[in-house]
């Protein structure tokens, strides 16, 4: 009886370990051919060392909180921690050859997400641009900024999710879409917390629910 109990308890942990370990800090050594993947990059502030570095006027960026909040049973999340003074360019082309290893091994390239905010939502526009997979999708937080805009060369493709806030000098990425010919879907959405850019430090429902929600409906052809 003893026995029987360990068996149920380490089948119970070992369950809950394989539910806890969808969110990965190094790209997966297995993969799900049948599984979604989920590319988050997040901000600038987080490269080197801390994971929940304190801004002067936007806050405490939650890195840990963020990435649970955004992780899911449907789908797994693979979530880097870069350097510091990470380059984009070569970041990007890092991801993007982690999506084609991906796909290699068989997962659809419908069901592999791009997902980034500020700095990673710019490495994210760039692994799209660097694919220029109109299956892959992509989801910009406050990501479309100046370099991005005077770069026409760089632009989106598949079905692109769009979130910025108002209070944020980051705004709309319209300009974005509209050069890039080969989007087949382009949604945006504004949220209103008054956070600024900061609003994308914390894993708020104002834009966490609508990311997740669009995940969750895209990639399933």
């Amino acid at each position: 009886m003893y026995k029987v109990s360990i068996f149920i308890l380490l089948t119970y942990l070992l369950s809950f370990e394989l539910l806890a370990n969808n969110i990965f800090t190094s790209f997966p050594k297995a993969i799900d051919k049948n599984g979604k993947y989920v590319f988050y990059s997040h901000g600038y502030g987080v490269e080197g060392s801390d994971p929940t570095p304190v801004h002067k006027r936007w806050g405490t960026y939650d890195f840990p909180k963020v990435k649970e909040a955004l992780s899911d049973v449907d789908y797994n999340l693979i979530a880097y921690h870069r350097l510091s003074k990470t380059e984009p360019i070569q970041f990007a082309k890092k991801i993007a050859d982690d999506v084609r290893t991906l796909i290699s091994a068989g997962v659809k390239p419908s069901s592999i997400f791009l997902l980034g905010f500020s700095k990673g939502g710019g490495i994210s526009i760039r692994a799209s641009n660097e694919l220029k997979s109109n299956n892959v999708n992509l989801i910009i937080l406050a990501a479309c900024t100046g370099p991005i805009k005077s770069d026409n060369d760089i632009k989106a493709f598949g079905n692109v999710l769009s979130i910025y806030e108002i209070s944020d000098t980051v705004k709309s990425c319209q300009f974005l879409k509209d050069r890039s010919e080969q989007i087949k879907s382009f949604s945006e959405i504004s949220i209103n917390t008054g956070k600024g850019h900061g609003a994308f430090y914390i894993p708020l429902n104002d834009w966490i629910e609508p990311v997740k929600k669009w995940i969750k409906t895209k990639g399933n052809g």
